[in-house]
């Protein structure tokens, strides 16, 4: 289907005459004239051109070249039928502790101690870069669950707020049972199928208002899975030197919590102790098979004003180069003659 994307433009059309018949014409101020020793010369020239080109051709000219780029500014297209689009993929929140055991740097890499949420982050990005065609959020806890992101696309954004993430930004303690609350309103209004939450922790639930139970049961009644990974090294952090803790630097993940939330809501509970583990849980829930996301719909589109906005400049050229010339030399001749 032809149509104009801004028809509105075409109210302009009557500007040239308007300014024609109510703007006063400008008067010439030149005072003298430049002798020219040829001056009959251009006379004849100009008298043998005005026979063929008469000011109505010019003005014919500028109303066509007028018409043409209004025709362009008007976004000529055409437009296809609506095309539907399915797209296959999960509904999936992030939910990442960032409580104060977090910046222990009990983890290694490359023999080298780093911090738990170094390990994390570097886990998630990777998993989120391999998620192509999911929607995917972002849920920051500690003290209080925060919502980073929502539901989107933009791969980018969502891995720009997990570089952004540190620890403490949401309270040193931990409250799991209000990430999962938070998650579960975020998905919502979510399609029925494919919804997903990865909730990653080092402890125990010590804060916040809803218990991790009463979220899992919220979770099911929407048919959310709900995939948990416990995160802590079996290194003593004594062999790192650490002067934080003189015992096994897990001793408060509570396993059994994570695993009851996972089987109520047909998920899994994965344990991860190093960078290697947790890339290794991430590429098992990547392995989830992809459901259908909602229909859109796409309508082809070509546009044209490229083609009338040619023509009007080819005739602006033309014009300058005839026309203009033309009526400058007569304008100059009656100055010289006055």
């Amino acid at each position: 289907m032809f149509e104009l994307a801004w028809p509105w433009v075409w109210l302009a059309l009557p500007a040239p005459f308007l300014i024609w018949f109510l703007v006063p014409k400008a008067t010439s101020s030149i005072q003298a004239a430049l002798k020219v020793p040829f001056f009959n010369e251009i006379e004849q020239v100009v008298d043998n051109n005005q026979r063929s080109l008469t000011g109505h051709q010019s003005v014919r000219f500028i109303l066509i070249i007028w018409l043409l780029m209004l025709f362009a500014l008007s976004g000529p297209r055409w437009v296809g039928e609506p095309q539907p689009v399915e797209r296959e993929g999960y509904n999936i929140m992030l939910a990442l502790d960032l409580s104060g055991s977090m910046e222990l740097n009990d983890m290694l890499v490359h023999g080298q101690p780093v911090s738990r949420l170094s390990i994390v982050k570097r886990a998630a990005e990777q998993f989120v870069k391999e998620r192509h065609g999911d929607k995917m959020g972002l849920i920051l806890f500690g003290s209080r669950a925060y919502l980073q992101t929502p539901l989107t696309y933009d791969r980018q954004n969502l891995l720009m707020r997990i570089d952004d993430a540190t620890v403490g930004l949401a309270g040193k303690t931990t409250s799991i049972g209000d990430a999962l609350g938070l998650a579960v309103k975020r998905l919502q209004a979510a399609p029925a199928k494919g919804k997903v939450i990865i909730l990653l922790t080092d402890g125990a639930n010590n804060s916040g208002i809803l218990a991790p139970d009463k979220a899992a049961e919220l979770a099911k009644l929407d048919d959310i899975k709900v995939y948990t990974i416990g995160l802590g090294s079996k290194v003593d952090p004594r062999a790192l030197n650490s002067m934080l803790f003189s015992m096994n630097a897990s001793a408060d993940l509570d396993e059994e919590t994570l695993k009851k939330v996972a089987d109520m809501t047909g998920g899994s509970y994965f344990r991860a102790t190093d960078l290697k583990s947790l890339e290794q849980v991430y590429s098992r829930i990547n392995q989830l098979e992809h459901v259908s996301q909602e229909q859109q719909t796409i309508r082809p589109q070509h546009d044209y004003y490229p083609w009338p906005l040619g023509f009007a400049l080819i005739l602006l050229f033309y014009w300058m180069a005839h026309f203009g010339g033309l009526f400058f030399v007569k304008n100059t001749q009656k100055e010289a003659v006055s």
